[in-house]
């Protein structure tokens, strides 16, 4: 059985962007392994790191990661795929990160956790021996997704990457902000389009994340609205060769033309 393994920044980008195309490998026969870096509960938090979680309406006594790690799990189970893997790397709040635009401006200097970043993705794929990985662009420039990148580029790769756009960033804003646009731009263009089916796990896999809906969409019917727009369709850049199995799923710029 081939093995894909999706590297997502927080708990719902991996569902957010590519959660049709997960749900089309699982029922193409490929073992889905969903992985999550940025997800350890920091006991405590104070100042913006508590706001992000209060002006949610979740009060400070709640484990806000804790309640995140098992919406995932929910997703996952919604995608059809394996039970999803939590890495302990703490997000942007907790490593500095002091307010909202903080956390789409340049990495802080002191935020040296690229390397760090690197050696957990690389040995992480020692232990799945995946056949393909699926990552971000880090499209909208958030921090975290920024420096997950730059740790997925510091590990040797052997295995094709499908490079994915950050859903919904993508459609906050006609053009937004890419800082490794240069680097993807240079790399084929691939589509996966997806079935009415597919759609329908993506749709309940993405409301599993029950605390960011509000927040990022307004609500279920918001969320439901913009995972309409996007008609069945995922966009990734290409590095590497897929293998045969996997090419069939995806489509060439040109086939979409």
């Amino acid at each position: 059985m081939p093995v894909a393994l999706a590297l997502s920044p927080h708990l719902d980008d991996a569902a957010f962007s590519c959660g049709g195309t997960l749900a089309t490998l699982a029922d193409s026969g490929w073992q889905v392994v969903m992985a999550t870096i940025f997800t350890a509960t920091v006991p405590n938090p104070k100042g913006f790191a508590l706001a992000c979680q209060t002006d949610k309406g979740l009060g400070p006594e709640i484990d806000y990661m804790a309640l995140r790690r098992d919406e995932d799990r929910r997703a996952a189970d919604a995608l059809g795929i394996s039970p999803p893997l939590h890495l302990p790397f703490r997000e942007a709040p907790h490593r500095g990160y002091g307010a909202a635009p903080e956390l789409f401006a340049d990495p802080r200097g002191d935020d040296d956790i690229v390397n760090a970043l690197g050696n957990a993705v690389w040995r992480l794929a020692a232990d799945i021996s995946p056949d393909l990985v699926l990552a971000p662009q880090a499209v909208g420039g958030h921090v975290d997704h920024v420096q997950l990148v730059r740790g997925i580029n510091r590990a040797r790769w052997s295995v094709p990457i499908l490079w994915w756009r950050d859903f919904p960033y993508t459609v906050r804003n006609p053009a937004p902000k890419e800082p490794f646009k240069g680097d993807f731009d240079a790399l084929p263009e691939r589509f996966c389009r997806y079935s009415a089916t597919a759609e329908a796990q993506k749709g309940a896999s993405c409301s599993a994340y029950a605390t960011q809906l509000g927040f990022q969409f307004g609500g279920v019917e918001g969320l439901m609205g913009r995972l309409s727009s996007e008609a069945r369709t995922e966009r990734f850049r290409l590095a590497g060769t897929l293998s045969a199995g996997a090419a069939a799923l995806f489509e060439d710029h040109g086939a979409r033309a």
